[in-house]
């Protein structure tokens, strides 16, 4: 792994005072439950694929073996019940995997990465769900991350919405909700509410697209607003 962002992750993460690198060829995707992800996720790639990119999908938690035996460890709705602090810990551990095994390497071979979730899913999951301070998730985004995609497409939804797509979801393919997934409505306001937050924070990062439309149109919005992502990278790297 070589290149200015890894040697800074190597080094221990950026300094207080340093802004987070943001990648052109790394997108993320988030929102709620039900927002309708994966198929976003393959209208991009193929978008992507159609101009000859290499792309890695991949997603979080999870992400590479070690990742996913943590991603079982986080969502298996066991008899214990973690902490706040410890579902925070276990998901920058899986994302510090994912981050130096699969997306860095990726990128740093030229490829795109389109990762279903990343660390804005702990700002919003942990900080806004779970009532963590938003400044531990970000010292941990800091020193074991460090990086930030290019683009995240926030895929907005209402809470009830996305509840009766999960559940048609769970009996089409015969699925059995995560420990994530079973929290009350008021847990999902609240992160959706710290999603919707961190989309104003960085408007130019962080577009929103109104997942509540048809799934075509919902990956239609999204493939328009890579393209256009596209092109203006291509523009500030030309000028």
């Amino acid at each position: 792994m070589t290149g200015p962002v890894a040697a800074d992750i190597a080094a221990g993460g950026l300094s207080a005072d340093a802004p987070l690198p943001r990648h052109p060829r790394f997108v993320s995707l988030e929102g709620g439950e039900g927002a309708g992800k994966t198929t976003v996720l393959n209208a991009l790639r193929e978008a992507l694929q159609q101009t000859g990119a290499e792309v890695v999908s991949t997603r979080e938690p999870g992400g590479t073996p070690l990742a996913e035996q943590i991603r079982e460890l986080l969502l298996h709705p066991g008899d214990e019940k973690p902490s706040a602090e410890t579902e925070l810990l276990l998901m920058f551990a899986a994302r510090a995997q994912h981050v130096r095994g699969t997306i860095l390497p990726a990128l740093e071979r030229g490829a795109w990465v389109i990762s279903d979730r990343f660390t804005d899913s702990s700002y919003a999951y942990q900080g806004g769900g779970r009532g963590l301070d938003p400044a531990f998730v970000a010292e941990l985004e800091r020193r074991v991350v460090g990086l930030r995609p290019g683009l995240t497409l926030l895929l907005d939804l209402g809470v009830a919405q996305g509840r009766e797509r999960t559940r048609g979801r769970d009996l089409v393919f015969g699925q059995t909700p995560d420990r994530i997934e079973r929290e009350r409505d008021d847990f999902f306001e609240q992160v959706r509410r710290a999603f919707l937050a961190r989309a104003r924070a960085e408007p130019e990062r962080v577009r929103v697209v109104d997942a509540s439309q048809p799934a075509q149109a919902v990956a239609d919005d999204a493939v328009a607003i890579l393209r256009l992502f596209m092109a203006r990278s291509a523009a500030e790297q030309a000028s």
